[in-house]
């Protein structure tokens, strides 16, 4: 079912915003061609929280509130503690010498880090991994064999993780055992495009992001399509959020935009619809 809501826009004239996350009463984005994480409030106020040149530069947050970046340029972790100061969290060079994409962390504060196994868009396609930095850093790789791992989602019962494989069409699932390790690998839903960048609701359902088509998808578990959300740029990326978790977050952009710079504003938005179910994570 299509949701006819006209999106508003939250955040425009960005270079390539991505890693949407909800934390703390604002939406956290990243904008790789700025290279600069922002904290944006519901009130269009905006915070540049951190000045890192990687690309890709991922985003999630540990239990406690401190932010985790994927500094992918220096294959390596960055944390930002609570005086502003960016530390080495975990050093990712002996698992991957490709970019490193997206990053979740569950409850225990195990942070979950995709590699896409080769130099897209450009070079040789090769299948992708997933790394686990435990909260003390160290790391090690947990699952192999993904056509371009993507966005990345934990439930919230710290049990499973679902990973979408943009060149497989589909979203894969883990189990999550006791010391972190990915098991029992299965196929979530397979979908009619690329999933991009994906979050979890209530309902057990999961919205991902399609560049290609220009829309967000909301599917439940087995593939069926219940919500579509049409735009007129590329969708990268959907978070929940807002006051209830009620608010569905897209960054979007023109894909011929994605490399953009700060130099000149860009094309990239982000933009919020009501949601039929609200999301799920931290507060």
């Amino acid at each position: 079912m299509s949701i006819r809501t006209q999106p508003q826009e939250l955040m425009s004239g960005l270079a390539f915003p991505e890693s949407p996350r909800w934390r703390d009463g604002r939406l956290w984005v990243s904008d790789w061609g700025a290279g600069e994480v922002i904290a944006a409030g519901l009130d269009g106020s905006t915070e540049v929280v951190v000045r890192l040149e990687s690309f890709p530069m991922c985003i999630d947050h540990l239990p406690d509130g401190r932010l985790l970046i994927v500094d992918s340029s220096e294959r390596r972790i960055v944390r930002r503690e609570g005086d502003g100061a960016l530390v080495t969290h975990s050093d990712l060079s002996d698992l991957g010498e490709h970019p490193w994409n997206d990053i979740v962390v569950d409850g225990r504060g195990n942070a979950y880090v995709n590699n896409i196994g080769f130099d897209f868009p450009d070079g040789e396609f090769t299948p992708g991994t997933i790394a686990l930095a435990e909260p003390g850093g160290s790391v090690r790789r947990v699952a192999d064999g993904l056509a371009f791992p993507n966005g990345m989602v934990v439930t919230p019962d710290n049990a499973t993780l679902i990973v979408a494989e943009s060149y497989g069409n589909k979203l894969t699932a883990f189990e999550i055992a006791a010391d972190g390790t990915l098991t029992n690998r299965r196929t979530w839903a397979e979908v009619a495009d690329h999933p991009d960048g994906i979050c979890l609701d209530a309902d057990g359902a999961i919205w991902y992001g399609d560049v290609g088509s220009r829309r967000a998808v909301r599917v439940r578990e087995g593939g069926e399509v219940l919500n579509e959300i049409t735009l007129d740029r590329g969708c990268f990326a959907c978070m929940l959020g807002g006051p209830d978790r009620r608010t569905l977050f897209m960054v979007a952009n023109e894909w011929d935009d994605a490399e953009a710079s700060s130099d000149a504003p860009g094309r990239g938005q982000v933009l919020l619809v009501p949601a039929p179910a609200h999301g799920v994570g931290w507060p």
